[in-house]
């Protein structure tokens, strides 16, 4: 997202001065999203927020810092970013992985981050069951695929970086699930990657809000409303595409991002399993993610 907003911000920044005559001065953190979460409930004062997964604006509201109607305050339900998982593999693709089946593969290993330390991580655990599901598994069926794909994990790492780094730098394991928006933006910088798109695919939601108690302490809520609502707009959405975020609307018809995204046959969304609120008890203490490591430990 970072390199988006270094483009979207000076635009939006010009804009208001254009129409307020006021210079707005930006602070910016990056970093994980669970992370960047616990920072504000600990205390870093925000305005806005982009993170990775809906489960962590859920934490905000639970902690009293958004209100609970975030979603329908702005367009899109709140989803400013959208992208798909991507798995990336050693040069030629010399295990032919196509698609998460290849994942569960006796002779496929995987590279990810551990869905329990990392929000990306939880999205590469829902494009699994995803595409076990949109096969026609029922949940029993779906957990055993997915468990089948973790026992060939050779890295869980602590977060996406890290997972990158095992894969890349350590020339641990087949394959790589991450973002494809990640793998576009260095494709951009010059790396040189071997990827699929899967065509049974999960659409990975990244939201916005702005944090309510913080801007209200801060007299600064008009200004953040008409940041995050420029963030949908034409303008600022293309910045994102350009990075490599799947365009809203109809930008995405544009014969240059036509040819940037392939099509994806089948997409899969959260709210299909409940959304975040639901969603999200996979991975705490007990739930079908520590199931899951528990078999792996014992097989």
């Amino acid at each position: 997202p970072k390199a988006a907003h270094d483009a979207i911000i000076p635009k939006f920044q010009e804009k208001w001065k254009a129409e307020h005559g006021q210079n707005v001065t930006f602070k910016q953190s990056y970093g994980g999203s669970g992370s960047q979460t616990r920072a504000i409930i600990d205390g870093l004062e925000a305005d806005v927020v982009h993170l990775a997964i809906g489960a962590d604006v859920n934490k905000l509201v639970k902690a009293g810092f958004v209100n609970d109607n975030w979603t329908k305050r702005v367009p899109n339900n709140g989803i400013v970013g959208e992208t798909v998982a991507a798995v990336i593999t050693r040069a030629g693709n010399p295990k032919n992985i196509k698609s998460f089946e290849d994942l569960a593969r006796s002779d496929v290993k995987w590279v990810t981050a551990d869905p329990k330390t990392s929000g990306g991580a939880r999205w590469n655990y829902f494009a699994l069951w995803n595409y076990a599901k949109k096969q026609g598994a029922d949940d029993a069926k779906a957990l055993e695929f997915v468990t089948n794909a973790y026992k060939n994990v050779s890295v869980l790492a602590k977060d996406a970086r890290e997972s990158t780094d095992a894969f890349a730098k350590q020339g641990q394991g087949d394959a790589l699930v991450n973002y494809e928006n990640e793998v576009i933006l260095a494709k951009q910088k010059g790396e040189k990657l071997d990827y699929v798109i899967p065509d049974i695919n999960i659409s990975i939601d990244t939201p916005t809000t702005v944090i309510d108690k913080n801007v209200d302490k801060h007299g600064t809520r008009e200004v953040a409303e008409a940041f995050v609502e420029y963030l949908f707009t034409p303008e600022a959405q293309r910045e994102f595409a350009k990075v490599g975020f799947r365009p809203l609307g109809d930008l995405g018809k544009e014969k240059e991002f036509v040819e940037q995204f392939p099509p994806v046959k089948t997409l899969g969304r959260i709210d299909e399993f409940g959304g975040w609120t639901e969603a999200q008890k996979v991975f705490d203490d007990g739930g079908d993610f520590d199931k899951i490591r528990t078999q792996i430990a014992k097989s």
